[in-house]
C-alpha cells in the first residue's frame, strides 16, 4: 500500500517551504501588531519578546494557530527532505538523526504556541529550547548533508548560504542568552526576532531542493500473517 502526492509542475513542491517561511513570518508580525494596538505590550518599556506579544487574547489565539500550522508544515518538510536525501543514495545515520531533530523542533514550536509564558512558563521554555536550539542543530546537520548529497541542487552557493544562515542563527541565540543574563530584555528580544526570521529563511531555503521534486510517496508494508500448521507448497519437481 502506498500514499502518493504528485504534481503536474516540477516547481510546485518548492512552494511548500516558501509558504511556511512567508506564513510564519507574516503571522508573528500580525500578532506583534495586534499586541501593540490593543496595549498588551508597551513599546515605551522596551521591545517585546515574540512570546510576550502572543501571551494574551485575542492575539494569543492567532499566535497558537500560526505556530501549530507551522509545526505541521515543518514535519511535512522534514519528512520530504529525509526521503529526498535517502533516495539520492545517502543512507546516513545523520539523516535519520536530522529527521528526529526536525520532529522535536516541530513539537517545540507547537508547545510555544499552546503554552503561553504567562500561564505555563516552564513548559513554554522547554518548547522554546526545542524550537530554537534543536532547530539550529537540525540545520547544522542539513548543512553537513548538503555537502554529502549528490546532486547538490543550487550549485556552489547553496552550501555556503546554508552555512552562513545557520551560523547567524547560532550567533543570534548566543547573543540573546547573553543579553537575557544581563537583564537587557529589549536587546535580547530583538535578537530573538532575528533568530526566528533566520530559522524561517532556512526552512524556506529548501525550495531550492524541492524545485526538482515531482512528487513523494509514503509506503506501508503489510505484515505477513503466519497461519499455524500452514502447509508449505514446494516448488521442487521430483522425477518419477
Amino acid at each position: 500500500m502506498h500514499l502518493g502526492f504528485l504534481s503536474n509542475e516540477m516547481w510546485a513542491w518548492a512552494l511548500l517551504p516558501i509558504f511556511l517561511a512567508v506564513f510564519a513570518t507574516a503571522g508573528i508580525w500580525v500578532v506583534y501588531a495586534m499586541a501593540v494596538s490593543n496595549g498588551s505590550v508597551n513599546l515605551e518599556e522596551g521591545f517585546p519578546y515574540i512570546s510576550a506579544c502572543g501571551s494574551y487574547p485575542p492575539q494569543s489565539c492567532i499566535f497558537g494557530q500560526v505556530l501549530n500550522v507551522g509545526a505541521m508544515l515543518v514535519v511535512w518538510i522534514c519528512v520530504i527532505r529525509f526521503q529526498q536525501i535517502r533516495d539520492y543514495g545517502c543512507h546516513s545515520h545523520v539523516n535519520s538523526v536530522g529527521l528526529a531533530l526536525g520532529f522535536l523542533c516541530a513539537l517545540g514550536t507547537s508547545m510555544v504556541g499552546n503554552f503561553q509564558q504567562s500561564s505555563q512558563l516552564e513548559t513554554h521554555l522547554i518548547g522554546a529550547f526545542l524550537a530554537f536550539v534543536i532547530g539550529i542543530v537540525y540545520f547544522w546537520l542539513q548543512t553537513y548533508l548538503t555537502y554529502r548529497v549528490k546532486p547538490r541542487h543550487g550549485g556552489k552557493w547553496i552550501g555556503p548560504l546554508r552555512f552562513i544562515l545557520t551560523l547567524l542563527a547560532t550567533v543570534s541565540i548566543i547573543l540573546m542568552i547573553v543579553f537575557v543574563s544581563k537583564q537587557m530584555k529589549s536587546t535580547a528580544a530583538i535578537w530573538e526576532w532575528i533568530l526566528a526570521i533566520i530559522l524561517f529563511l532556512l526552512f524556506g531555503l529548501f525550495c531550492v531542493d524541492y524545485w526538482y521534486l515531482e512528487g513523494h510517496f509514503f509506503h506501508v508494508k503489510k505484515r505477513r500473517v503466519v497461519v499455524p500448521n500452514e502447509v508449505q507448497v514446494s516448488s521442487v519437481s521430483l522425477s518419477l
